[in-house]
């Protein structure tokens, strides 16, 4: 698949080189003006936005109707400036953009996850769980088959109203890993009996 990266930081790097080494094609945009957003949202048949939270607005505005019909993968915590949790309990970060990218079809994946282990969905040999949400199943099926091709466990928890409880993930991995100093050889795993 071609997909468009928004972001050029650790989240977004892991998740390019990731799925380059599955054979999709990858083009990144952010604020470098050698490589712009726009251009990689309309390059991409899958967009993933992997900016800080307080960078949303500017970039969904700058991707504009290039995410028109596509899928539009939310990396993105919903973080306050004391990494804390901006927004929760009646809304995510994910719905809000939705709301600004009405016609795109907003997916919350990944944000579970620290970026060094994005690339390969493992700590060391044990297979990470991506928890996925969003509203139109195709889209979530995309997302699914994206996050098996880097080595994950896919699961779909449902639409997107339930990152709601995914955003608060990511604050307690955080806090654990920093707050903590447990450090980021972790993550989440699903385990079913």
């Amino acid at each position: 698949m071609k997909i468009g990266i928004i972001g050029k930081g650790n989240v977004g790097t892991a998740l390019g080189s990731g799925l380059q080494r599955e054979g999709h094609q990858v083009r990144y945009g952010h604020r470098d003006p050698s490589e712009p957003v726009q251009e990689a949202a309309h390059f991409g048949d899958v967009i993933i936005l992997a900016v800080p939270f307080s960078g949303v607005k500017d970039a969904a505005q700058t991707i504009g109707n290039a995410a028109d019909g596509k899928v539009l993968i939310d990396v993105t915590n919903a973080l306050d400036k004391n990494m804390g949790l901006a927004i929760g309990l009646t809304t995510s970060g994910a719905e809000e953009l939705q709301k600004l990218l009405p016609r795109s079809k907003v997916v919350k994946a990944f944000n579970t996850v620290f970026a060094q282990n994005q690339s390969t969905g493992k700590v060391g040999n044990t297979v990470l769980t991506a928890f996925i949400a969003g509203d139109d199943a195709k889209a979530k099926a995309t997302v699914m088959d994206l996050a098996h091709d880097l080595g994950f466990d896919s699961l779909d928890v449902g639409p997107l109203k339930c990152a709601r409880y995914l955003e608060p993930m990511a604050v307690l991995l955080i806090g654990l890993g920093y707050g903590l100093h447990m450090g980021t050889d972790m993550g989440f795993k699903l385990v079913r009996g």
